[in-house]
Order: structure tokens, then C-alpha cells, then sequence
């Protein structure tokens, strides 16, 4: 009612993903969900929801603040892994909730220990081994102190997996890290085996590393942004797709975002519009202005190079993307209104403006460009 777009999700598009997923895996293999990011913007508890109905049961966040939302939202939710940011509070609130929690250095296991004594209940735990994305995780010459402790604290601590992140497993650019990872893992995971520490869970792979290092699912894999029907990389796409404009998608897209027509108006040729002078009219337009900006997630480097659908016709951005506005060209659409649908991301009519598209106009990732969709946005869940 009083919002200025809204998101759709397509719970069949989900069905898809998923259904292409889980034939990649080998038998046992388990699924975490990745939704952090608010669920790489399809919306956290909206998309968990729609992800337990078609019976994923474990989903990773990146941090407590996620995790909280996701717990608040959704009372029954089923197994939860923190994998980044938790402070010491956000340490005993995980401990006493059950609720699983990455370790990289000495200081959080020392928190997670302190407050499964307080708690009387075991700190379920992933130890993180840095092998070479050069981010966070316990060093290899540390082993022997983890193991030390671990076996000190058997009661206190429980031991469920033990995992790495690959640094870039979507491009054949970096295989040579890559490699080098998976056998800086497997020197890890040895070493803990013949210390006699065998987690429940052993899990390095990513949607990338699923896609193209197939070797390395473990028995659980973190799946993010396939789930939601967009391709690590586009050789990644490639592979698996091929490269032509006929051939079928694998993955679909769960998301649709739509606005309106705000107003609708007439510019004479020779006109500047908008904002400074970044456009000028070469000849008499008809423009519409769309309540949507940057301050909503469409951003400014798509000013005179996105694009929206109306009518199932294409639109180009004119002018500088505002705040809370923009401004497309609707010339050649016959019988624009006051209130007519727009679509930002996903179909109409058969046309479609893809998340792929703003990247290769703006040189942003679709990551990135999904992420900044803000949480005030209302999403539904579609069939």
C-alpha cells in the first residue's frame, strides 16, 4: 500500500535450483542454505520459509544478526551455522540456543568454552583453517594447541566441522590457488584425523566449488548463489549452459522486482533532464518517472545505461538515477500511464531484464546488486 516496489519469489523457480543441485551431489551429502546477505537480497525469513517447504533443513548465515532475525522469524527453524561476525554476547546467545558458530583464532574458542560451562550445554562449533584465501582461520602450526584443547574440553565443546573458503573457485583463473587450497585442507583434515578428531562435518565447497571442483563436496556443501538461479561466474555459465543465446538455461530466477508509473510527462528536443547535464533530449521525448533509486538498491551507475520493462518493451534510463527516482524514455511505447507496472529485475511479456544485464552495464557483480535491495522492500512468495 504504501511502498514503492515490491519482490516476488517464485517458489517453482526455487524447485528447479534445487532439484538441479541435489543431482550434483554424491549420496549423504548435506545442504546448507546460504542466506546471508538478507538472503542475497530475496528476503532472509521469506526465502528460508519458502526454502523449509521444499525441504531444506540447514542454513548458514554470516552473522549473529542474521541468526537472531532468522530464530525470531522462524521459531522452528531447523539447524543454523553462523560463519563469520559473532561477538562475545553473540557467542552465549548462540551456545544457549543451539545454534552453530564458526572458530578461526584462539579467543573465540575460549568465549564458546566460557559460555558452554555458564550454559551447561556444549558449544557446537566449525573450526575455520586458513589455507590460503588469507582471510581468517587457524593457521596449520596451531593444530596441535586446537587438539590440546578440544580434548581437554571434550563435554564443553563439540566438534562439528571443520571447513575452509575457497578464494575464487568461479574463475579458471585462479586454479593454481585453488589447488593449492584443496591440499592445504586435506594436510588439515589428516592431521585432526590422526589426533583423533573426525567432526561431523567436513565442507569446503561454495556454489563455484561445487560447479567446478566437484571433488571437494565433502559430506556438506554451502550453497548461496545458485540456489537463487544466477551463475558464479559467466564461464561457469558456459560450461554448464553452453554459449549461445538458444541454449537453455539450467538455473531460473526466483526474483522479480516491480514498480509503477509515477507520472508521465512530454520534453522538448534540446532539453537537459534531470539532474546537471549528464542527458540531453535529441529530439522531442515522452519520459516516465519511476519512485525507484538508489536509496532502493537500483544504482546510480545505471544512470543512461539501465533499462526497465513496460509493456513488455524495453525502456532506457535517462538522466542521473536520484535517490528515490528515476527517469526512462517511453517514446516509442504507445499508451503509458499513471500507475502501469514496471519491472526492474525478472519477465513481462515475454521480455526480461536480468540481474546478469545491470552487471554488464554498471561493472558491478550480481552479487553485489542483489545484496544492496533493501530489507524495507515487501517480498511475496509466488507460485
Amino acid at each position: 500500500m504504501f511502498n514503492t516496489s515490491s519482490i516476488e519469489l517464485s517458489a517453482g523457480a526455487l524447485r528447479n535450483n534445487l532439484r538441479f543441485i541435489r543431482k550434483l551431489l554424491n549420496p549423504g551429502v548435506r545442504l546448507c542454505s546460504i542466506v546471508k546477505g538478507n538472503a542475497y537480497g530475496h528476503g532472509l525469513a521469506e526465502f528460508a520459509r519458502m526454502a523449509m517447504n521444499e525441504g531444506v533443513d540447514y542454513f548458514g548465515v554470516h552473522a549473529a544478526e542474521e541468526a537472531y532475525q532468522l530464530k525470531k522469524h522462524i521459531p522452528d527453524l531447523p539447524d543454523l551455522f553462523i560463519m563469520g561476525a559473532i561477538d562475545d554476547q553473540g557467542v552465549d546467545w548462540a551456545v544457549g540456543e543451539g545454534v552453530e558458530f564458526s572458530v578461526f583464532d584462539f579467543e573465540r574458542l575460549h568465549t564458546a568454552l566460557e559460555a558452554a560451562k555458564r550454559h551447561n550445554t556444549p558449544a557446537i562449533i566449525h573450526i575455520e583453517m586458513e589455507t590460503g584465501m588469507k582471510r581468517t582461520g587457524f593457521d596449520f602450526s596451531q593444530i596441535p594447541e586446537l587438539c590440546e584443547i578440544l580434548q581437554t574440553n571434550r563435554t564443553h565443546l563439540t566438534f562439528q566441522g571443520l571447513f575452509t573458503h575457497f578464494a575464487g573457485a568461479e574463475n579458471q583463473a585462479n586454479h593454481f590457488r585453488i589447488i593449492a587450497q584443496i591440499e592445504a585442507y586435506g594436510r588439515a583434515r589428516q592431521e585432526f584425523a590422526e589426533r583423533g578428531f573426525n567432526p561431523r562435518y567436513h565442507h569446503t565447497s561454495c556454489s563455484a566449488g561445487l560447479l567446478n571442483y566437484p571433488e571437494t563436496q565433502g559430506n556438506m556443501v554451502r550453497i548461496g548463489i545458485i540456489q537463487y538461479g544466477f551463475w558464479p561466474s559467466r564461464e561457469t555459465h558456459i560450461r554448464f549452459c553452453g554459449d549461445t543465446d538458444n541454449s537453455p538455461d539450467l538455473l531460473k530466477r526466483i526474483i522479480r522486482w516491480k514498480s509503477h508509473v509515477m507520472s508521465v510527462s512530454v520534453v522538448s528536443k534540446g532539453s537537459f533532464i534531470g539532474y546537471g547535464t549528464s542527458y540531453l533530449a535529441h529530439k522531442r521525448m515522452t519520459i516516465a518517472i519511476i519512485p525507484i533509486g538508489y536509496s532502493h538498491g537500483y544504482s546510480r551507475n545505471l544512470s543512461n545505461v539501465g533499462s526497465v520493462l513496460i509493456h513488455g518493451k524495453t525502456a532506457q534510463v535517462v538522466g542521473t538515477v536520484n535517490m528515490n527516482s528515476l527517469t526512462v524514455d517511453i517514446t516509442a511505447i504507445e499508451n503509458v500511464k499513471k500507475g502501469d507496472e514496471v519491472v526492474l529485475i525478472g519477465r513481462q511479456n515475454g521480455k526480461v531484464i536480468t540481474v546478469n544485464s545491470f552487471s554488464e552495464q554498471s561493472n558491478l557483480l550480481n552479487y553485489e546488486l542483489l545484496a544492496r535491495l533493501p530489507v524495507f522492500i515487501p517480498r511475496e512468495v509466488t507460485t
